[in-house]
């Protein structure tokens, strides 16, 4: 990771000897995508894929997306 100049963004276990300082900030972002990418995935329409053409699986992936968003909004 040094090589590449990669920020790490997982924090390391409490156990481990050297401990690395971490962007807390970069952390909740990573959960928020992760979290995005997860509520997306439980879409069965989208985990399964039964949309023939990319244009038509990607609206509904900006559907889905609306409607999660939508519904953080009104939380």
């Amino acid at each position: 990771m040094a090589a590449r100049d990669v920020v790490p963004v997982i924090p390391t276990r409490k156990t481990r000897k050297l401990r690395g300082a971490v962007d807390r900030t970069l952390y909740q972002l990573r959960t928020l995508v992760e979290r995005c990418f997860n509520t997306l995935k439980n879409a069965r329409r989208v985990a399964t894929r039964y949309d023939k053409t990319a244009e038509s699986f990607l609206e509904f992936i900006d559907i889905r997306s609306i409607r999660l968003w939508l519904r953080h909004l009104s939380a």
